[in-house]
């Protein structure tokens, strides 16, 4: 009976538009088109400034810029909210080979993944014992593993249409891959990289050590698909090879940092916060353009084309560039702590970290009625091809804010090829498509307008309900 009723509530919802919607959609998508400024922010963000991992020069000039260039929009506020951030730095280049017999070696390449420690000045040399999963390396047992480097080598499931059911399915052995593996001994870890594609390109990214004490913590290191393939055919041919490798990064202290805030103040409900927000960190083997510089300039956009279409919104619009998403989620957390110590209502959040590609849809971390009413809204998309509309995750950064009432939700692009280009050395500027951006942050206007007018309880929504 309730699935029923819930079904006719958004059949009403389906004959409830107004001409203005559509109307109002068409302008945003117009304006984003044809004067859209996301891409020649991302085109400096990229260019100009280039990585921005935590803690950095990259992250610190990122910082003014933006607040710069949102300020320049005329919102009602722009203001930097202070967090302290982890300070990793790679150092030099890191280098690795294989050795199947004294002085026969076969350069490969690797980058040394997110907060690990250096090796030995010397680099390590090692015996490779290869692993699929942590249960593998657990069956193995100390009397195996002992002294080697354990080389892990999951793939990402090739035939998961959703790429990133792909990555879920292997990230933690890029994560916990050092943590486990000194409970047997090992002396360093090689991880394939999570990459759907076979190319020479490591892909970095975030590990932990947990409370691992610092003298029994083993450096990590990403090793490219092409090169993951090598390694394991050469161990299949020869178990008795060695691996090399020397990097020689380093864990520094925290250091300041922010969050990037603008705002349009509601005209009705000043009280109830709308935030669009992506993360305006990177790693450092690229520029981010995709991770996550195209999701900062896409929610900056929402502000200004708003404003450029006419819309005077009735609640609160942040746009939040949040800080240290790649190895802490710090931003993330502190906004969710503010807000939370001055009583702020968070109705709504929307987060766009999955690349700068063609938009398909978004995924929603609501509850039944505010989602059938989003069902409702299909209708209006369909026109731009936006179909994909689904429960499901919203983003990292955004996830802290999660009520039992209100609405997260993630923009999601086409997926097949972002995975390409995450955490690696070609994710640059020249890998984003302008309209394909420009498409996205007219999307993520669109659906913010809608929740706005008809709020996110369409059953106590009399606008909703009349029209």
């Amino acid at each position: 009976m309730k699935k029923a009723l819930l079904i006719l509530l958004a059949l009403s919802f389906s004959f409830s538009f107004s001409q203005t919607d559509k109307d109002v959609l068409k302008t945003i998508y117009k304006q984003s088109l044809t004067n859209g400024k996301s891409y020649d922010w991302l085109n400096h963000l990229s260019n100009q400034i280039g990585s921005r991992l935590s803690g950095s020069l990259g992250a610190e000039r990122a910082v003014a810029y933006t607040k710069e260039e949102l300020e320049k929009l005329g919102l009602d506020k722009v203001w930097l909210q202070p967090v302290m951030v982890p300070k990793w730095v790679r150092g030099s280049r890191e280098y690795a080979y294989i050795e199947s017999e004294p002085g026969k070696t076969t350069n490969v390449n690797i980058c040394a993944l997110g907060g690990s420690v250096a090796t030995p000045a010397l680099g390590l040399k090692a015996k490779v014992i290869e692993v699929k999963n942590f249960e593998e390396l657990e069956a193995l047992g100390p009397e195996k593993v002992e002294g080697k480097i354990v080389f892990y080598n999951r793939p990402m499931q090739a035939d998961l249409i959703h790429t990133f059911e792909a990555y879920g399915g292997c990230v933690n052995q890029r994560y916990n891959g050092a943590l486990e593996a000194t409970k047997y001994g090992a002396v360093g870890v090689i991880v394939r990289s999570m990459n759907l594609r076979m190319d020479d390109l490591p892909h970095t990214g975030s590990m932990t050590y947990d409370n691992l004490p610092v003298d029994r913590r083993i450096p990590s290191a990403a090793i490219s698909t092409n090169d993951a393939e090598l390694l394991s055919t050469m161990l299949k041919l020869n178990s008795d090879i060695q691996f090399y490798f020397k990097q020689s990064c380093k864990q520094l202290k925290d250091v300041q940092s922010y969050n990037v805030v603008g705002e349009i103040t509601g005209s009705e409900f000043p009280n109830e916060y709308m935030i669009i927000g992506g993360h305006l960190d990177s790693w450092d083997l690229g520029d981010g353009s995709h991770d996550d510089g195209a999701g900062v300039v896409q929610s900056m956009d929402v502000l200004r084309l708003l404003k450029e279409s006419g819309i005077t919104p009735k609640r609160s619009i942040r746009v939040v560039l949040f800080m240290n998403e790649e190895n802490g989620l710090r931003g993330g957390k502190k906004y969710a702590a503010e807000a939370k110590r001055k009583g702020e209502n968070h109705v709504f959040a929307l987060e766009s970290d999955s690349g700068g590609f063609t938009p398909r849809g978004f995924s929603f971390d609501c509850n039944d009625a505010a989602f059938n009413q989003v069902i409702s809204w299909q209708p209006l998309f369909k026109p731009y091809l936006i179909h994909y509309f689904e429960k499901g995750g919203s983003g990292a950064d955004v996830g802290p804010l999660k009520t039992d009432s209100n609405v997260l939700a993630g923009l999601r692009p086409d997926s097949q090829r972002y995975f390409d280009h995450h955490h690696a050395s070609n994710d640059t500027f020249d890998a984003v498509n302008r309209r394909e951006l420009e498409l996205g942050a007219a999307t993520m206007t669109a659906l913010v307008y809608l929740f706005d007018k008809y709020g996110v309880n369409p059953i106590s929504n009399k606008e909703t309900i009349k029209n």
